[in-house]
């Protein structure tokens, strides 16, 4: 890798991967039943993994882009675990200083103790995962909350008047009807946060809910992909009648001049260093995934090794093929940015998939930038692989 300047900012994204239960729908890595000790133990090698990073030329006293902490459930911790989380973050990256430091907070854990101390310990953004109002619809799918406790959640984060607050939403939740889907996207209006993440339901192999499918235990029919489109394109309708904007295919903002770091940094090509169980990072142009297996990614920081399963350098096309689909998710790239950082023309070198999608609505092309319909935004990720290299539009690993 080639040492970067000392001036470019870097991410952070830390995996807490504790839950209290796995919904079914989800695909990330959680575990569950583990003590305060087990907690405390795998913070620890969080902290040494971070430690790795930060003693290396590479890393040291770069400046911050973001810091990201996800899950699992990351507002499961205690405040002394997050309160310690912090300060050793603040004790091992010299320069401490990030400009946006979001927390994911589940509806259930949402405190006022805990809430003051991410408060205090610089967070300045706030996720929540809502998902749905209606109570039926969140215990079909595994969730442990009920819309109640969203309401009193919200309540106290606003009370705490954090800079930036997010909700996030799920189309097409299993059992889920158009009365359902309206109601809570007028309720999420309602409560008028800074702004509302949209995802659409999948069922990926290793979640309950693939499980149950193939066992014929599903407790409703999925809804098919046509509707959690419909639903979407339905939501954003109301989110822009309520003064927010589309900044991306999941995203509406009531400050769309105010991007999500996260997002402008990493879709840009910035570095992000992801510490924890099964977290990805990116490098120089190196994709890396850590362990997923505990006992694997604890014995390798014992070692004073990073805990790396699986990497792959990216070709100079590579990242800029990267860098292209991963904007295009904003809606919009320009093509003066990819001619003044590659030297190419986004034109001639996707030219072919990109007249192709155009063809079929989803996407408009000008003189200056390729410009994605809506139409085009609601399957974005579907339409995405036209653009992948041969080697991986083929493999059998996407």
């Amino acid at each position: 890798m080639q040492t970067p300047a000392p001036d470019e900012p870097v991410g952070v994204y830390v995996h807490v991967p504790f839950c209290s239960k796995k919904c079914d729908y989800c695909y990330y890595l959680s575990l569950t039943g583990r003590t305060r000790s087990e907690v405390d133990k795998y913070l620890e090698h969080v902290a040494a993994e971070l430690s790795i990073f930060t003693d290396s030329t590479y890393i040291k006293g770069r400046p911050l882009a973001f810091v990201y902490v996800g899950g699992g459930t990351p507002s499961l911790l205690a405040t002394a675990q997050m309160r310690d989380f912090f300060q050793t973050m603040r004790q091992r990256i010299g320069n401490y200083h990030s400009p946006e430091t979001t927390f994911e907070c589940a509806p259930k854990t949402t405190t006022r103790p805990r809430l003051d101390a991410l408060a205090h310990s610089g967070v300045n953004r706030i996720s929540m995962g809502v998902q749905s109002f209606d109570d039926e619809l969140l215990r079909k799918n595994g969730r442990v909350h009920l819309s109640r406790d969203v309401y009193r959640a919200f309540a106290i984060i606003q009370e705490f008047g954090f800079e930036w607050v997010n909700l996030d939403l799920m189309a097409g939740m299993l059992g889920e009807t158009r009365q359902d889907w309206r109601r809570t996207v007028s309720e999420a209006i309602r409560l008028n946060p800074d702004s509302v993440t949209i995802y659409q339901t999948e069922i990926p192999r290793n979640t309950q809910l693939y499980r149950d499918l193939v066992d014929g235990n599903l407790p409703a029919e999925p809804v098919d992909w046509d509707t959690k489109r419909e639903r979407v394109d339905y939501a954003f309708g109301e989110l822009e009648r309520a003064g927010y904007t589309i900044v991306s295919a999941y995203n509406a903002s009531k400050r769309p001049e105010r991007r999500f770091q996260y997002q402008e940094h990493l879709w840009r090509g910035g570095d992000m260093i992801g510490l924890g169980l099964s977290s990805f990072s990116y490098l120089g142009g190196v994709h890396y995934q850590n362990a997923a297996r505990p006992e694997h990614y604890r014995d390798e920081l014992d070692q004073g090794r990073l805990p790396v399963q699986r990497a792959i350098r990216l070709s100079d096309h590579d990242r800029l093929t990267r860098e292209f689909i991963l904007q295009l998710k904003w809606g919009e790239v320009a093509a003066e940015d990819f001619r003044t950082k590659f030297g190419v023309n986004i034109f001639e070198e996707f030219g072919g998939p990109l007249q192709e999608l155009r063809e079929t609505g989803h996407l408009k092309l000008t003189d200056e930038s390729v410009q994605i319909t809506r139409k085009g935004l609601l399957c974005v990720d579907r339409l995405l692989p036209a653009f992948y290299s041969k080697e991986y539009s083929e493999s059998p690993y996407w």
